[in-house]
């Protein structure tokens, strides 16, 4: 009998719980808000070794929550644009569908700002979500650059909802056109019209950070839940901060908080709060699934043609120091090559070939050789040349050889870890890894443990849920 995921038990729990409390809930109000913060435009699940997150995945847990019979209010705390350039795409794409799957209303961040003020307002229109920041202000007029706050109603319950940047935020193109007015006096005047206008429920949609944001909501009564975004980690529950709750769901949705609103009368709220993480055990809901695919194909078509066109012209003069290629090394190192190529970095770029990644910059830097660097990696036309970890990965630039084999030929731990991160390689130590890459591998090498994602794709299944 094949073994139940556990993200998708914490599922089905949840949806059971929801369905079963379900009568008396809905004389309570029958109300969950749903929270996502800091999406950074990802549209698929993470290469992790459980891979997480995706569109797809929100979708149906979305649905799910909506099927236990409780009326979903959908927000998002913002920083649901990318963090590079490259991607500027997925932002429009991200808040298209947050629309569709019917946010309500998200915060405002700095990347939100990086293309320009004009463009995410626009973008955010034509999606139909509200974008909230109630301290960030035109310089010409005064004016709030966004909506500050707004009042919703649901299942009985009126929700005030509003948001707030960091004032130390960096707004890029924006700069010039709009500041960032104090946190406290904004959150107080938006706190008081809320209550003004009858909110039984308070929410802050925060990009603040986690500290900034439960200080704030220490020293400014009236508010009772705070969805922490602008660089949080992940907490399964909620935390107590004043008289508040904080829900706290990492970045680039992973997880996503559920807060029950057990009752809303004239006193304090009372919420439990929750994250569920979007692992493997949820299924893509198929219309967002075959949007997300048609959106990245087209998305990595347009990354191709630029590499092509990159390719196609001169390249800049090569420093000294660059990276010379695997072939090189191959000349005198034949029977490390040997030993190399038996290894998964040997296979690297063909992980990224099958699962159509290969134009994608967060993942192609820890797949090839010198990333962007010279003489090294910088399109897909680089492939046959300097594809996989090669030997200039761990040893560095081939016109430094001499200074390698003066510096004692050791590879430091920093080397490896660049990219075998806590994410990437939740298992990774130094003691149980160096010896599948070492030139001359002990005799009775065991094999590592088999990673969820591994065994996913031995089995036939896409790692990234599609």
């Amino acid at each position: 009998m094949r073994s139940v995921r556990p993200d998708l038990v914490r599922t089905l729990v949840l949806v059971a719980l929801l369905v079963g409390s379900g009568g008396c809930a809905r004389e309570r109000g029958g109300l969950v808000v749903a929270t996502s913060n800091d999406l950074q435009g990802k549209t698929s699940p993470c290469g992790c070794h459980t891979p997480k997150g995706g569109l797809a995945r929100r979708a149906t847990f979305v649905d799910s929550l909506r099927a236990a019979g409780r009326e979903v209010l959908l927000l998002d705390a913002g920083g649901f644009f990318p963090v590079t350039d490259d991607e500027r795409d997925a932002g429009p794409f991200v808040l298209e569908t947050l629309g569709r799957q019917g946010t309500a209303a998200a915060g405002v961040g700095p990347n939100e700002l990086r293309f320009g003020y004009s463009f995410v307002r626009e973008r955010a229109r034509e999606a139909g979500v509200a974008l909230l920041c109630a301290n960030l202000v035109r310089f010409e007029t005064g004016e709030p650059a966004f909506e500050g706050w707004r009042t919703f109603e649901r299942a009985g319950v009126r929700v005030g909802v509003f948001g707030l940047m960091s004032e130390t935020a960096d707004m890029g193109p924006a700069r010039d056109s709009l500041r960032v007015d104090p946190v406290e006096p904004a959150a107080r005047r938006a706190v008081e019209a809320l209550r003004a206008d009858g909110a039984q429920v308070v929410v802050l949609l925060s990009q603040l950070g986690r500290a900034p944001g439960e200080s704030l909501a220490v020293r400014v009564s009236g508010i009772d839940l705070v969805v922490g975004g602008g660089g949080v980690p992940h907490l399964d529950d909620g935390v107590r901060v004043g008289d508040a709750k904080a829900v706290y769901g990492g970045h680039q949705g992973w997880y996503m908080g559920v807060t029950e609103v057990r009752s809303a009368g004239s006193g304090r709220a009372d919420l439990a709060v929750r994250t569920h993480m979007l692992g493997p055990g949820v299924r893509d809901q198929r219309a967002t699934a075959a949007a997300v695919e048609v959106f990245e194909d087209s998305l990595n078509a347009r990354m191709r043609r630029r590499d092509a066109e990159l390719a196609a012209g001169a390249r800049p003069g090569e420093r000294p120091e660059h990276y010379v290629g695997m072939s090189n090394c191959v000349r005198c190192h034949k029977q490390e090559y040997a030993q190399w190529a038996t290894t998964a970095h040997a296979r690297a770029w063909k992980t990224l070939v099958d699962l159509q990644k290969e134009s994608t910059p967060a993942c192609v830097g820890c797949h090839v050789t010198g990333y962007r660097q010279p003489g090294g990696f910088r399109t897909a036309e680089d492939a046959a040349r300097l594809a996989n970890v090669q030997c200039e990965s761990c040893h560095g630039m081939g016109t430094d050889h001499r200074e390698w084999q003066d510096n004692g030929n050791t590879v430091p731990e920093a080397v490896c870890r660049t990219c075998h991160t806590p994410t990437t390689s939740p298992g990774f130590t130094m003691a149980a890894y160096r010896p599948h890459v070492l030139h001359d591998p002990p005799a009775n090498l065991r094999p590592l443990p088999e990673s969820p994602a591994k065994k996913l794709m031995r089995e036939g299944a896409d790692p990234h849920g599609k």
